[in-house]
């Protein structure tokens, strides 16, 4: 019992540490889009994914950024801020490369099978993490992946919903490549990290 409070003390103690990052980088994204809809008139929304075009590939690195409004990126900042906090308790390193992997993926995917239309938003990202989170929880069976998982589902269970055509406006292409892709990069990652972390001074 002890050893389940000292990890649930030593989760929710990094949990505050990692905010103050999250929240700097919620915070450009929503200067950002701000900048979009008002300054702008939405033009950087042409950054977003558009399937099978070649000029629709450099939307892929940056389209989780974009919203197309208000409510999409108010109702996408709760789940981002949560699931990224704790992705991110495996460390920066794993953290950074499980964010490009998912980013990356989902982005790919959505451009070979996603309806000819910008996709843009971080529900992707969002997906990936939550699936990343699952699949450690089973795969690890430890106190730590078993509360990250517990509270994955608890909170977020409704997103399994997401992954099946609902409303015209909304890609579900991203959210299932996202989801997809949040399990390939569990077991890739850590591979990638291996290889590649040294070369960027990432080691862990």
């Amino acid at each position: 019992m002890n050893d389940i409070i000292a990890n649930l003390t030593a989760l929710v103690t990094a949990m505050q540490v990692n905010s103050y990052y999250l929240l700097i980088a919620i915070g450009i994204m929503w200067i950002l889009n701000f900048v979009n809809w008002w300054i702008l008139g939405s033009r950087l929304n042409i950054f977003g994914v558009y399937p099978r075009r070649v000029w629709g590939l450099i939307g892929i690195p940056v389209s989780p950024i974009l919203h197309g409004h208000f409510n999409h990126l108010f109702f996408n900042t709760f789940p981002l801020f949560i699931l990224a906090n704790l992705v991110l308790l495996k460390g920066f390193g794993i953290f950074y490369f499980v964010t490009a992997f998912i980013t990356l993926g989902s982005g790919i995917i959505v451009w070979i099978i996603g309806r000819p239309a910008f996709h843009l938003g971080a529900s992707g990202l969002i997906m990936g993490y939550w699936s990343y989170l699952i699949i450690q929880a089973y795969n690890e069976q430890t106190i730590m992946s078993f509360a990250l998982g517990a509270i994955s589902l608890y909170y977020f269970g409704g997103l399994l919903l997401d992954l099946f055509p609902d409303k015209r406006e909304v890609s579900w292409e991203a959210h299932l490549s996202g989801f997809a892709s949040g399990i390939a990069a569990y077991y890739y990652v850590p591979h990638l990290l291996h290889q590649f972390g040294g070369f960027i001074g990432i080691t862990k």
